[in-house]
């Protein structure tokens, strides 16, 4: 027998970048949100007087040694469990690769899920939390679902009270994006230093970061040094301090007064959908208002995602593409942001027409590189594990 387990997705619907920490990692403070869209993640296991990892994939850019997350996570898991298993794991990788979508740190998380299923033995929560942040900086939130509020590196997460199910379309340009480079440029940035964010030099090729899902808030590179003390900071004189700020900004969406409703707002019960798209509860193909209501509040707060301002400038498509996801008017997205460091970009609709309209603005759009453009919704977290067994 085995396990097959959904390996969903997630964007950002907001992210601040703090200072490089001592231990060489940027702070962050960001609102992770899970999709419907996800990769299959099979694992069988058995216990054994030694233990064997094989791993194999669809996808020939995913690494299937020591490298890839699902291999360390099964490693480690083992090892704080006392357990010896001979274990599979194959990944059928539907999701981009290095696209800012937490495809690699989800496939950890699910094999973990899937590891203990088949041993019938599971680590305490605090140490699957501690276990998934070891191996990725994104992996804690996908032991969560739902929205979830990241700090530290991403990997100190707290779920949130979940908003009803909305739109969302995904696109997918064939392009990588370095996450380092990227920190990079958002330091030369911060210190007035002419970077690549800025149009100075080349962009290079960016390449599969297995070991953190590429979303690590890391140069990440091995060998890594530490910058010199006092790096450029967001935290400068005479300014707000950003991570605050947006920690305060998401907690304020559940504090008003009068917003207890969407506080209790969650996907109705009884609902059921199929492994991609979904079904529509929506009447008429319109999202709950509460949902609605809450996306409004949160673009009130001035939620942005800071990668933009470094990612867009070496990468102008990108920025034309979450032109075309916002549309104008009354097909208007509720929201439009880049999702990590990127490529992957995102926008969050009314109704279900909305959505297809953008999507087909930017699959008609004649662009310098070529897109997918995914359509899907937001995942609630009691329908991310109701779901999460594929059977």
């Amino acid at each position: 027998m085995s396990t097959r387990v959904r390996s969903y997705s997630k964007v950002n619907l907001g992210l601040a970048i703090g200072p490089v920490r001592p231990d060489g990692f940027h702070g962050l403070t960001t609102l992770y949100q899970t999709l419907e869209l996800h990769d299959l993640v099979t694992v069988e296991a058995a216990r054994a007087a030694e233990t064997a990892i094989t791993l194999t994939t669809n996808d020939g850019r995913v690494p299937t040694d020591g490298r890839n997350t699902c291999w360390k996570m099964v490693e480690r898991a083992l090892a704080r469990l006392g357990v010896a298993a001979e274990v599979t794991v194959h990944i059928d990788k539907w999701l981009p690769v290095q696209g800012g979508m937490g495809a690699g740190s989800a496939n950890a998380a699910a094999a973990l899920i899937g590891l203990e299923r088949e041993l019938g033995v599971a680590l305490g929560g605090a140490e699957r939390l501690r276990l998934a942040g070891e191996v990725g900086s994104d992996v804690p939130l996908f032991l969560l679902g739902g929205s979830v509020l990241g700090l530290g590196r991403g990997e100190q997460v707290v779920p949130l009270p979940d908003m009803p199910s909305v739109f969302c379309v995904v696109a997918v340009p064939e392009l990588g994006v370095s996450t380092p480079q990227a920190f990079r440029d958002w330091d030369a940035l911060q210190q007035g230093v002419g970077g690549r964010g800025e149009g100075v030099g080349e962009v290079p090729e960016a390449s599969c970061e297995p070991t953190s899902g590429g979303e690590a808030a890391r140069y990440g590179a091995p060998g890594f040094v530490a910058p010199p003390e006092n790096p450029g900071s967001l935290t400068q004189a005479g300014k707000p301090d950003r991570l605050y700020e947006l920690s305060l900004a998401y907690a304020s969406l559940y504090a008003e007064p009068g917003t207890s409703g969407i506080i209790r707002g969650s996907s109705p019960a009884g609902e059921t959908a199929d492994d991609q798209g979904g079904s529509d509860k929506h009447q008429g193909g319109q999202v709950d208002d509460l949902a609605e209501n809450t996306l409004l509040a949160l673009v009130r707060t001035g939620v942005e995602n800071d990668f933009e301002r470094v990612v867009f400038p070496a990468y102008p498509s990108l920025r034309e593409i979450k032109r075309l996801l916002m549309g104008t008017g009354s097909e208007a997205a509720m929201y439009a942001a880049l999702s990590g460091s990127g490529s992957a970009l995102f926008g969050l609709y009314r109704s279900e027409a909305d959505a297809r309209a953008a999507q087909r603005r930017v699959l008609d759009a004649r662009m310098d590189v070529g897109i997918k453009a995914l359509m899907t919704k937001t995942l609630p977290r009691a329908e991310y594990w109701t779901r999460m067994f594929a059977g």
